[in-house]
């Protein structure tokens, strides 16, 4: 075993469990791992399917992660500006604050937000809520997608 892969397998454990920690791009690091291995041994292992499905799921995961906010805002209803700014404020709040301190400047965001514009605590604490759902579902597809690619990557190379 070459210390290259020990090394791609600590940043992919890195990747399962900072994918726990909303809008830390644990996926991000799981595919520089992937990749890393991937160059170190010229491009051979892991083979090109696993790269470009890694990838592909990867990436997705990635904007998922860090546009949950603004996605799981337009799907409760609340408006385009509320949305955008939970996208913000969750980017913000997170480099700010604690993972809980983010959700929770989120869903009081959204709920002011959408108060100011409503004028109805019953839709405006249904909206936050669902944003701060929606932020923490991502944050639970994160942790499949750097499993996935955990396993993946070791069935990968050391099994086929």
């Amino acid at each position: 075993m070459e210390p290259v892969f020990f090394l791609a397998v600590a940043l992919l454990i890195g990747g399962v469990v900072a994918s726990f920690v909303p809008l830390v791009p644990g996926a991000g690091l799981s595919l520089v791992a992937i990749v890393l291995y991937w160059w170190s041994t010229g491009y051979t292992e892991p083979g090109t399917l696993f790269l470009v499905f890694a990838l592909v799921v990867g990436l997705s995961a990635l904007v998922l992660d860090y546009f949950s906010s603004v996605i799981s805002a337009r799907v409760s209803g609340a408006s385009t500006r509320t949305a955008l700014a939970a996208g913000l404020v969750g980017v913000v709040a997170l480099v700010l604050a604690t993972p809980v301190g983010a959700l929770l400047t989120i869903l009081l965001t959204v709920f002011v937000l959408e108060y100011r514009e409503s004028g109805e605590v019953d839709e405006s604490g249904r909206r936050a809520v669902y944003t701060t759902l929606g932020m923490l579902a991502s944050t639970a597809t994160q942790v499949v997608v750097t499993l996935f690619l955990l396993v993946g990557f070791l069935v990968s190379v050391l099994v086929l």
